[in-house]
């Protein structure tokens, strides 16, 4: 009875050593007596005890680090890199799965090859570059490592999914410097921009005084020609009238300075209703009277040969 307990006993050690349970993501590699001989999926497994030890538990689940390391410029300016770097494992086929459990001797010299390589890449980049470009070629550089690293990856088992540069800055010199020019440039503009609304503004004022002149001087035009056409008219229609006022005292036989005479006289009577406080000063005398009424007459003389030219 006591045999048989033992055997028992015997035989369920020996079934717990040999059950395994692999966690999901992720396999396990078996080896026995220190050489490859098969991968444990997720789940319960058997394995010999003894005989086959699991050598390494590799997840195949998405992982990420983060890098942070200096690179220098070919104008030999320090630029500071934070990067995140998300890889996994390029597949779970039985190569694949060799390579990573075997290429290394352990994680952490696999995490030392692989933050160099990212670093070395990222180097050989920005050496040939000037530091007023880095900040506009992220992109540029994210594409030439991974090509850097693709290849190398897939030998070591692993696959690249994605990198991202998360910031990089500049010696803060360099950073100063970066923003005096970026003020001195926005002072630039709005400099620019100024100049050219002034130049706008000024411009359409000038045009603005230039259609005011060309309207006034184009009224004043027109006015000055109603002016000497009311004036021209009002010549003709005097002329008329002292030409048919003429007439009427000839055939009355009355004496045409009659008609000077009052036509004088209602200019002074004119003169000083309207004359706003202007003072004028004329010949009050008989002599003076005589003179101009002559001087009417011949021009009424004047008037009246021009129109009997004119009937001709």
């Amino acid at each position: 009875m006591e045999t048989i307990l033992f055997l028992g006993f015997i035989f369920l050690i020996i079934l717990l050593l040999s059950l395994r349970t692999v966690a999901q993501g992720t396999v396990a590699v078996v080896t026995s007596f220190g050489k490859y001989r098969r991968i444990m999926t997720p789940g319960l497994n058997v394995k010999i005890p003894i005989i086959e030890t699991i050598h390494r538990r590799i997840s195949v689940q998405n992982r990420s680090v983060e890098l942070e390391f200096q690179a220098i410029t070919i104008d030999q300016a320090n630029v500071q890199f934070k990067t995140m770097l998300l890889y996994s494992v390029l597949d779970q086929k039985e190569e694949t799965i060799l390579n990573v459990a075997f290429k290394f001797v352990d994680e952490r010299n696999f995490m030392q090859a692989l933050i160099r390589t990212v670093e070395g890449a990222v180097r050989s980049f920005v050496a040939t570059k000037k530091q007023s470009e880095i900040l506009s070629l992220r992109r540029e550089i994210i594409d030439h490592v991974k090509d850097q690293l693709d290849n190398t990856l897939e030998s070591w088992g692993y696959h690249l999914i994605d990198l991202q540069m998360n910031d990089t800055t500049f010696d803060q010199i360099i950073m100063d410097s970066m923003a005096k020019v970026v003020a001195s440039n926005n002072l630039k503009a709005a400099a620019e921009n100024e100049g050219q609304a002034l130049l706008i503004t000024k411009t359409k004022q000038a045009e603005a005084d230039g259609n005011a002149i060309k309207i006034s001087a184009t009224a004043e035009k027109e006015a000055a020609q109603m002016r000497g056409q009311g004036i021209a008219l009002f010549r003709q229609e005097v002329a008329k009238g002292m030409s048919e006022a003429i007439k009427e005292m000839d055939s009355a036989h009355a004496d045409a300075s009659v008609i000077l005479f009052s036509m004088w006289n209602e200019t002074l009577r004119h003169i000083a209703e309207n004359g706003k406080g202007n003072v004028m000063f004329f010949d009050g005398s008989t002599d003076g009277m005589h003179k101009t009424m002559r001087e009417l007459l011949a021009m009424s003389a004047g008037d009246m040969f021009e129109g009997i030219k004119k009937k001709q």
